[in-house]
């Protein structure tokens, strides 16, 4: 897949609405739609540096194994509310607001936006949730009520994501944050992005999300 003649930045276009047809076909023409601010119009965004977390390099830290064990991880099972704590505008830099709400509800009711829960004691405790697009998961966002609860939440992805069609899947984060290196996200330029992404798109879904 020939990378597209954007223009330097990370900001592709501004404006469109968020149906199901246009949100799936950004994702795979390698766009993903976020408010360019609070209130603002959405914007399409292509970041020249994109994250991604290859799935034989998640940093498991001591600790993070003995939370492992101590949460109980669910697919699909509470999607809105994971999408509401993910939506927390007391979170710093919260972006998801009713429209962005609406539209991933809707590609969850058509089978195409996951959640991947952490639960303590029957409660939701952490999660987060993105898009499957054949061998592409796009990561949107996570949240954490408890210590550890999205980490495990992204341990249970990984976990998910990985069979014997692993090594040519990618796992979107859209952009390496400090908090996410330590997880083992990494930086590769827009181009080599797209050859993975035209790689995985041709995968089939995991069987967790099929």
């Amino acid at each position: 897949m020939p990378t597209p003649p954007f223009a330097p930045g990370d900001l592709v276009a501004v404006g469109a609405g968020l149906d199901p047809a246009t949100v799936l076909s950004a994702y795979a023409g390698g766009l993903f739609p976020m408010p360019v601010e609070a209130g603002a119009e959405i914007g399409w965004w292509s970041p020249e540096r994109r994250g991604v977390l290859p799935l034989d390099g998640l940093r498991m830290t001591r600790s993070l194994r003995k939370s492992v064990r101590r949460f109980e991880v669910r697919v699909d099972t509470a999607f809105e509310a994971v999408m509401v704590g993910c939506a927390n505008p007391a979170r710093n830099g919260s972006w998801i607001d009713d429209q962005i709400l609406d539209a991933y509800l809707h590609l969850h009711e058509l089978g195409w936006a996951h959640s991947v829960e952490t639960w303590l004691d029957d409660q939701l405790v952490g999660g987060l949730y993105g898009l499957a697009i054949g061998g592409l998961f796009a990561g949107e966002s996570m949240f954490a009520r408890e210590r550890d609860a999205s980490k495990v939440a992204l341990v249970g992805l990984v976990e998910l994501l990985t069979d014997e069609h692993a090594d040519r899947r990618v796992l979107d984060t859209q952009w390496q944050t400090d908090h996410l290196a330590t997880l083992g996200v990494v930086e590769i330029p827009r181009s080599a992005y797209f050859e993975r992404l035209g790689v995985a798109l041709g995968l089939p879904l995991p069987a967790a999300f099929a």
